[in-house]
């Protein structure tokens, strides 16, 4: 739990975050429009929101499936360590391959999930996040697919946590320390 209070400033509303996942589902369903089956591969936790809402919008077959990594803990820095907490359930050989990230900063856990999963041998396998922070990255790495890229702020909300508070809610805000 954090030990200093804090205030959390919106930095991108509900509504925008709506918009932009409509725009980035009618890119992904041109991109695999002729998928006999996408699966979207969720990185737990901070991806749950996003996915359940991209998932939605996507007129494509889809099956939706978890792997949790971590590098983070509960502080506010990567360790750059990722590791694997939770795999896959099912199988993605000759699949098409979404992995769905709540945000890219250093770039490490992306680029290790991405190796990671491509010794499966996926047909085809791309990358959304919702946030990107280039101005941290230390890992060659981008998504396919970015919906905002952001200033290097600690954010929470719309699935993004703070020691495991803020996820619930609706927009993505700063923490902001008083």
């Amino acid at each position: 739990m954090p030990d200093r209070p804090y205030v959390i400033d919106q930095m991108i509303s509900a509504k925008s975050i709506a918009a932009r996942i409509e725009a980035l589902a009618r890119e992904i369903k041109a991109e695999y429009k002729d998928t006999e089956k996408l699966v979207v591969v969720g990185l737990l936790r901070g991806s749950f929101v996003f996915i359940a809402d991209l998932v939605r919008e996507l007129d494509l077959p889809v099956e939706v499936d978890f792997l949790e990594a971590s590098s983070y803990g509960d502080g506010m820095e990567s360790s750059r360590e990722v590791r694997i907490l939770k795999d896959l359930r099912g199988q993605i050989e000759n699949r098409d391959v979404l992995v769905v990230e709540d945000i890219v900063d250093t770039g490490h856990t992306l680029s290790k999930v991405s190796e990671y999963l491509s010794t499966r041998k996926p047909r085809k396998m791309k990358s959304i996040a919702l946030l990107d922070k280039p101005s941290r990255r230390e890992v060659d790495f981008r998504a396919d697919w970015i919906g905002f890229e952001i200033p290097d702020e600690f954010v929470v909300g719309y699935g993004i946590d703070f020691a495991q508070r803020n996820r619930n809610l609706p927009f993505i805000g700063k923490v902001r320390f008083t």
